[in-house]
């Protein structure tokens, strides 16, 4: 079953037409609002690259999974 999203304010420009694989390979910097300086510091912290880094990173998807718990909790 294909799947489509708009993603258009998650991404800069460049990737907005990209595939999924694209976007998930491209740097971290590729998404709206994340800056070059905040990607060096994601690289330096974290080794963070890519936006597949960033989503496959623990301590993200820890804080992501706490912040699910508090909403369904309501």
């Amino acid at each position: 079953m294909p799947v489509s999203a708009d993603l258009d304010k998650l991404l800069d420009k460049a990737l907005e037409n990209g595939s999924l694989k694209d976007v998930l390979d491209a740097p971290v910097a590729g998404l709206a609002g994340v800056g070059d300086s905040d990607a060096e510091k994601l690289r330096e912290a974290f080794n963070i690259k890519t936006v597949r880094d960033l989503g496959a990173n623990k301590y993200f998807r820890a804080a992501a999974a706490l912040v699910d718990l508090e909403k369904s909790a309501g």
